[in-house]
């Protein structure tokens, strides 16, 4: 990503105020704010058991319940760039990703049982990259699944052709 952008999703979270919220939670919750990369602010320490995930981002707070130095290794390069691009999805939403990100992740739930595999808010960010399983339809959804490889061109018998 490019400084510009960064400096652009900085402010634009700023604005909006859920950076200002994310600053609200790691103060009220205890965690230690420390600057990271491209303008993310990294609060480590998180104690709460909700949500349960190691890391969470609300506005350009990167929220996790381990170090700064553990995010910010090199090994966890795309663990940071996921939670980075939630950054921007608030950049670009600001308060609404809230439900937003709570409808994506129902109707994900009611098709697959899981939160993250078709939340279109997680599959952006880089589903793998931040830690979520992909899993298939509920087993009475795969039924409805239309599949473009085995679906046919020509029109059925008894369609009417412009012929």
């Amino acid at each position: 990503m490019s400084a510009g952008w960064h400096t652009a999703r900085t402010l634009l979270t700023a604005v909006n105020g859920t950076t200002l919220v994310g600053l609200g939670v790691a103060v009220l919750c205890g965690a230690k704010v420390r600057r990271g990369p491209g303008g993310i602010l990294v609060a480590e320490g998180y104690r709460r058991k909700v949500p349960p995930a190691t890391c969470f981002t609300i506005g350009s707070v990167i929220i996790t319940r381990r170090t700064a130095e553990w995010l910010l290794h090199e090994s966890r390069a795309d663990l940071l760039a996921h939670e980075s691009r939630h950054a921007g999805q608030y950049a670009v939403l600001g308060p609404l990703f809230w439900p937003a990100y709570w409808a994506c992740s129902g109707y994900s739930w009611a098709m697959t049982g899981t939160y993250g595999t078709r939340n279109a808010f997680e599959r952006l960010a880089g589903l793998e990259h931040g830690g979520y399983r992909v899993a298939p339809l509920r087993p009475g959804l795969r039924r409805f699944r239309r599949s473009t490889a085995t679906e046919s061109t020509r029109p059925s018998s008894g369609t009417p052709s412009s012929d």
